[in-house]
């Protein structure tokens, strides 16, 4: 028997892992730049406008300022983590693409109505980006659901 203390499976595990590898943290700063910068053109581009814009015209610029500044935090929230996130990140950037897709997808649909050409087109391009968004969104859960598993096993169920 030895004096030394004993680390628990977690503390092994956090200490085997980066806090934030090289590769996630370049992804997290590009996130927040393009949602920042996205944000930034789509607003002056709404600020810029001359004269009143039409109602549809104004919520497609409010949804696309919404969901450029939803990335830059996303960007932002990743930066800041300082634990294993478990893959929490890949769930939260799925849900955003499925947002933003279903988003898109109904106005774009709107927009074809309103315009009389028809909403076939706008549904299956937009319900093909939804499907995917969701997919991925289902993989990352499962994906979350598997490394959470396993760190349960590996730490004996033990809570922190």
């Amino acid at each position: 028997m030895t004096d030394e203390p004993r680390l628990s499976a977690q503390d092994m595990i956090e200490h085997l892992a980066p806090v934030l590898s090289l590769r996630v943290r370049i992804r997290a700063v590009t996130t927040l730049l393009a949602g920042a910068a996205g944000a930034v053109l789509v607003g002056t581009l709404w600020w810029s406008e001359p004269g009143p814009l039409p109602g549809r015209t104004q919520v497609a610029f409010a949804l696309f300022t919404v969901l450029c500044l939803a990335w830059a935090a996303y960007g932002g929230w990743l930066l800041t983590r300082r634990v294993p996130l478990f893959a929490t990140d890949r769930v939260i950037a799925a849900w955003i693409g499925l947002a933003a897709s279903l988003a898109t997808t109904a106005l774009v649909t709107v927009v074809a109505v309103q315009r009389g050409t028809g909403a076939g087109l706008a549904l299956a391009v937009g319900g093909l980006f939804a499907a995917v968004a969701l997919a991925l969104a289902l993989r990352a859960h499962a994906r979350r659901a598997a490394l959470l598993r396993r760190m349960h096993e590996l730490t004996g169920g033990e809570e922190r």
